[in-house]
């Protein structure tokens, strides 16, 4: 489905789910992430630790938690069995954010070719996803991952130097970047 440009949602008034290719693809280059002052300051201070594909199930239960203003999720068990498989097989990534011991933010997604395909984020203190994508986006740009597909737009997103593309424009760059060889396994930030 990923490389055909489609991502998958759960409706969760419905048993099957649903395949989405928005017009237009919001998108980040890793490369151009901005980064604010005040996320600058929360970056460089050591309050915050970040570890990636060492809690994978942890942070999609996070991401799959019911969020303020909903009821539901799309996150359901039969899609958290999918993904954790996915990154059993060294497709799916998580990238965790710690305050002491305890999980404050993260996200997590699918790495195939040159694009990250990022699935969800949660927060549990200000920033915490926010320091996530940065150092992801960070890694990324070490392995030669050119575009992180963050499907749907959102202000947060837009805070951090995403972007929209037409969708012809996006298949296009998908073709291209899927070309590139997937950097399966587990990650690190080493």
């Amino acid at each position: 489905a990923y490389r055909a440009g489609v991502f998958p949602w759960f409706n969760s008034d419905q048993e099957a789910v649903l395949w989405w290719s928005p017009d237009p693809r919001t998108v980040i280059d890793p490369q151009q992430i901005k980064i604010s002052r005040s996320l600058a300051k929360r970056l460089r201070s050591p309050r915050y630790s970040v570890t990636i594909d060492t809690r994978f199930k942890e942070v999609m239960g996070a991401c799959a938690a019911p969020r303020r203003g909903s009821e539901g999720t799309w996150i359901t068990e039969r899609m958290r069995q999918a993904y954790r498989a996915l990154h059993e097989l060294g497709y799916a990534h998580s990238v965790e954010v710690w305050e002491n011991q305890n999980l404050v933010g993260g996200l997590y997604g699918v790495s195939l070719g040159g694009l990250f395909f990022g699935e969800s984020m949660f927060s549990r203190q200000a920033d915490a996803s926010k320091v996530a994508l940065v150092r992801l986006s960070e890694l990324l740009r070490t392995q030669g991952i050119e575009l992180i597909d963050c499907q749907v737009a959102s202000a947060h997103l837009y805070s951090l130097g995403a972007f929209d593309l037409p969708r012809t424009d996006f298949l296009k760059r998908l073709q291209e970047l899927l070309e590139r060889p997937d950097r399966r396994g587990m990650w690190d930030f080493q």
